[in-house]
């Protein structure tokens, strides 16, 4: 048994590690997909350079961070085979078919566009590279969106029947439609767009606190940061959405969640208190200390001042998910996402002061500061919502139907350890690349000096011409 044991722990931490380094890359993808359009909506509108050069920018590390995902996608794909056959076999029928979904209708429906994005510059005209930035855009979301289908059906199981070991589909929009993507999705999103714009924000306000190019980042930083504050609000608004989903649907997760060990004391009264703080006792039948809020957790759960919330004690223990983890990962995400919230209000107080214009922004440095460190925020969120979502399905891969390790491939310890390293150094080196090479195009700044691409005879560069001459002349024709 401890050779099994220690075999599952190595392959639940290889899997963890692997999905925790990819879930930072399509976020980003998908939601700076969204701003460089809307950034180039700007630019063709208005035909400002400036909106122009912030796409190029934004663009290079755009493709830097797409290329990590695909890297990192793919080695995940991977480790479910490797990994988790048995669940891979048993959920091929509709998990493969899913995939298989969101591999035509949104993944080579992105790379047809992307290669136009990027190099279609100066090759086709302004609106329809426009219209290739829109797709990758769309596409990108559509991934999202079977990505979150698959993973929410594992959450939520329906339109399913388990026979012989083998999930077969009985009802397709029942699966598809199950009842934790309509909250999940959403909030997923708007996490995409959370760290997309606290992205731009920290690299805009990065060139501003520097004095760089000011003329070209201050614009883009304040666009973002009033758009971030509507977002992270909405963000805080979906996350309560999407916990009313799990109190429904998965009780068990929401206990852990919560620390919420009782629904009632033993003189019959609600345990209605919220746990900021708190730890497990040894036996696992509640919390050693803990500091609370009363009524807290009933307000928030229940939207009443003593609805009473499932504890774990009321679920078997061979059922029952970790608590300290989820317990702590959810506090970092909320605590992540109302930090996001602050600094972005900080922002447009700010410029309610008029103190963002281009000669008083770079005196902020505190705020610029902040706004650069911010960065480190959402991903922290996003990870620490990830690690919450999948701890609190244990001991379930798919939830209520399939435990994990019955959905683990059968492998020697060895096996799983070298699989382990192995993995660990590629993802590794996936992830010190992107950093680099993000950092590197952030030292380096915008180019400035590469002609804009025109449509035609419309732009004309400002040249002399020869007596004589015509401006439609072959020789004189040169987009600006």
């Amino acid at each position: 048994m401890l050779s099994n044991d220690l075999t599952s722990l190595i392959t639940r931490i290889d899997f963890a590690f692997i999905s925790s380094v990819h879930i930072i890359y399509p976020p980003l993808t998908i939601g700076l997909a969204l701003l460089l359009f809307i950034a180039e909506v700007m630019w063709v509108r208005k035909n400002d350079e400036k909106w122009y050069r912030i796409c190029r920018f934004f663009e290079k590390l755009f493709i830097i961070n797409f290329g990590a995902g695909v890297a990192t996608g793919v080695t995940m794909e991977m480790a479910f085979g490797i990994l988790y056959g048995r669940f891979s076999q048993a959920a091929g029928p509709f998990f493969g078919q899913v995939l298989g979904y969101e591999t035509i209708t949104a993944f080579m429906y992105e790379a047809g566009f992307i290669g136009l994005m990027i190099f279609g510059w100066g090759k086709i005209s302004r609106r329809m590279h426009l219209f290739a930035t829109f797709n990758v855009a769309l596409s990108s979301t559509l991934s999202a969106m079977w990505i979150l289908v698959a993973n929410s059906w594992m959450q939520t199981p329906t339109g399913i029947e388990l026979k012989n070991g083998i999930f077969v589909v009985t009802d397709w929009v029942a699966a598809l439609l199950n009842p934790n993507v309509s909250s999940a999705f959403p909030h997923m999103l708007l996490a995409s767009f959370e760290l997309s714009l606290t992205f731009v924000v920290a690299v805009c306000a990065f060139y501003v606190l520097k004095r760089r190019h000011i003329d070209i980042f201050l614009k883009p930083l304040k666009y973002s940061l009033v758009a971030l504050a509507v977002v992270s609000a909405a963000q805080i608004y979906m996350g309560d959405v999407l916990g009313e989903n799990v109190l429904e649907h998965k009780p068990a997760a929401l206990a852990a969640m919560e620390g919420q060990y009782d629904a009632y004391n033993a003189e019959g009264q609600v345990n209605n208190a919220w746990n900021i703080i708190g730890w497990p006792n040894k036996e696992g039948t509640g919390l050693a200390w803990s500091v609370s809020i009363p009524h807290g957790l009933s307000l928030i759960e229940t939207k009443t001042w003593n609805g009473p919330v499932r504890g774990l004690n009321s679920f078997p223990k061979d059922e029952q998910p970790p608590v300290a983890l989820p317990f702590y990962t959810f506090r970092v995400m909320a605590a992540a996402g109302g930090a996001i919230l602050l600094v972005s209000l900080w922002g447009l107080w700010l410029m309610s002061r008029r103190r963002m214009t281009a000669e008083k922004a770079s005196g902020n440095k505190w705020f610029l500061m902040i706004a650069v460190a911010m960065v480190v925020l959402p991903y922290l969120a996003i990870i620490a919502g990830w690690w919450t979502r999948e701890i609190g399905r244990q001991p379930w891969i798919v939830y209520g139907l399939m435990r994990t390790e019955d959905g683990m491939s059968a492998m020697t310890t060895g096996l799983a350890i070298f699989w382990l390293v192995g993995f660990a150094i590629f993802e590794s080196a996936v992830v010190a690349g992107t950093i680099w090479f993000l950092a590197k195009v952030v030292r380096q700044g915008p180019d400035l000096t590469s002609k804009i691409p025109g449509e035609g005879h419309e732009h004309l560069g400002h040249i002399d011409l020869p007596e004589g001459e015509h401006a439609d002349h072959p020789e004189y024709i040169r987009p600006v």
